[in-house]
């Protein structure tokens, strides 16, 4: 969301790092650039699109720590794993590892084919295509199904969730995503504003609403009258609030809320969006999607049965293409950093070349994602779909879009199985395509591109409006 138009030499807006891409690293001769701002005060980014700098920074945690003040908003329910560093941050990511096990992705991988069973037999039943206005409408409830009931134990079914609960105003789907596309109302606007606009009203709405079913979660997993045994991350994060205050390892119940709705947000946005783009790709490039079919057939037919997570190394063209939607459209564009001392960094050149740079003590240091996805040093014809680069040798320090060193995302193996998954058994049944319209009959390639592709910039980068059509094969 921009909430200034983009002004030469005053607002840069907020999409301008994907937007960009490595455009200003290209015309500085450089793989990086300086930020330089002047109000409210004088203040320089370092933006990073050197593989190398960049794994110094992510594995130098001491020279390079995690500026926390710039993650206060995500704090809004409480602290958690992703707004915190040091001993708080170790605390945190000990009690939720163990639910990012094997066993647990097991889990994902077996209920993803079960909600994209019940999509395909219960909601799109019988229909040769079906046509979306926007390819998110399916995106997000598949990502909150999966999240809810591999993370959290919350089994959501496609007809269930379309009914608002008794003592709510809104579904839980529909109460996270108002919320997470539109955070930056809820922390910029003060409480005496919140009735300013019929807009703003709702987002506080989504806001109370997704606090109370957030509680009441936590209230139905304690006071079960039954205790199953539970393997999921909610149950690392209820049991830590049982732990004696001394403990390493126990959290206070707003800990528990904020770390809540961080995974939440993690594993439903992210993983939706980039669904999006993935179809949206898929069905600009039918080439691409017809290789990807004829691989999944081979694959399913030697099988001869639905597929297992045991078989899930076996779709290796459906995890190229999830990477290379990752590579062109990475969720998060900048990784921020702080340099905690007086310290250098040095970074390819045009000509081959390397260069060195002072980097003073409190200087922000930004990872700029897409600016090293699209660098030509590190990737042949960057600005290409083509997902057959990640079924050879890649340049694995050339793509971020899960971070690197002991901050990158701990939910990475989650989110490529419900990927792997859900592509791999939409893609099976149907084919993709984009959906034609009358205003838009004569526009080019690059044009319907740049048309299908285009976002805003939140939390994550989100599509604006994916209309496709899924025919049955």
């Amino acid at each position: 969301m921009r909430t200034l138009p983009v002004i030469p030499f005053i607002n840069v807006g907020t999409s301008f790092i994907l937007d960009r891409k490595h455009q200003d690293f290209a015309a500085a001769g450089q793989d990086a650039t300086a930020l330089i701002t002047t109000f409210p005060r004088p203040e320089c980014t370092i933006y990073l699109a050197d593989a190398g700098a960049i794994k110094e920074v992510t594995t130098s945690r001491a020279r390079f720590p995690k500026p926390i003040k710039l993650y206060v908003p995500l704090t809004i329910f409480g602290k958690n794993i992703v707004a915190s560093e040091g001993e708080e941050w170790k605390r945190y990511r000990k009690i939720a590892a163990p639910a990012f096990s094997e066993r647990n992705n097991k889990l994902v991988w077996d209920e993803t084919v079960l909600i994209m069973l019940d999509l395909f037999d219960n909601v799109w039943g019988d229909k040769s295509e079906i046509i979306l206005d926007h390819c998110l409408d399916i995106t997000l409830p598949i990502a909150l199904f999966v999240i809810g009931v591999a993370g959290f134990g919350r089994r959501v079914t496609w007809t269930s969730d379309l009914t608002i609960p008794p003592g709510h105003q809104m579904t839980f789907k529909d109460a996270l995503h108002i919320l997470s596309t539109n955070l930056i109302l809820k922390i910029a606007l003060p409480d005496w504003a919140k009735g300013a606009t019929k807009k703003i009203r709702r987002v506080h709405l989504a806001f109370d609403e997704l606090g109370q079913y957030m509680l009441e979660m936590v209230n139905a997993r304690r006071n079960a009258d039954t205790k199953e045994e539970h393997y999921d991350l909610f149950s690392g994060l209820l049991d830590a609030t049982q732990e004696d205050l001394g403990s390493e390892v126990a959290i206070s119940d707003r800990e528990l809320i904020g770390n809540m709705f961080i995974f939440l947000l993690a594993g439903h946005e992210t993983t939706a969006h980039t669904l999006c783009f993935t179809f949206a790709l898929l069905a600009l490039y039918p080439d691409e999607q017809e290789r990807l079919y004829q691989h999944i057939k081979g694959v399913m037919s030697s099988l001869n049965r639905m597929p297992t997570y045991e078989d899930m190394s076996r779709f290796t063209h459906s995890l190229a293409v999830f990477y290379e939607t990752l590579r062109l459209f990475p969720p998060v564009t900048s990784i921020p950093k702080e340099a905690a001392e007086d310290t250098t960094l040095t970074v390819g050149t045009a000509d081959g070349g390397k260069t060195t740079f002072p980097v003073p003590a409190g200087t922000e240091v930004a990872l700029h994602v897409p600016g090293l996805h699209y660098n030509p040093r590190y990737w042949k014809d960057p600005h290409v779909f083509k997902p057959e680069r990640f079924l050879g040798d890649w340049p694995k320090n050339a793509f971020v879009p899960f971070s690197l060193g002991a901050r990158a995302c701990l939910g990475r193996r989650f989110f490529e199985t419900e990927g792997i998954a859900i592509v791999t058994m939409l893609v099976s049944r149907y084919k993709i395509e984009v959906k034609e319209e009358p205003e838009f009959a004569g526009e080019t390639f690059e044009q319907r591109y740049a048309r299908i592709t285009a976002f805003k910039q939140s939390l994550t980068a989100i599509p604006l409006r994916v209309p496709l059509v899924f025919k049955r094969r």
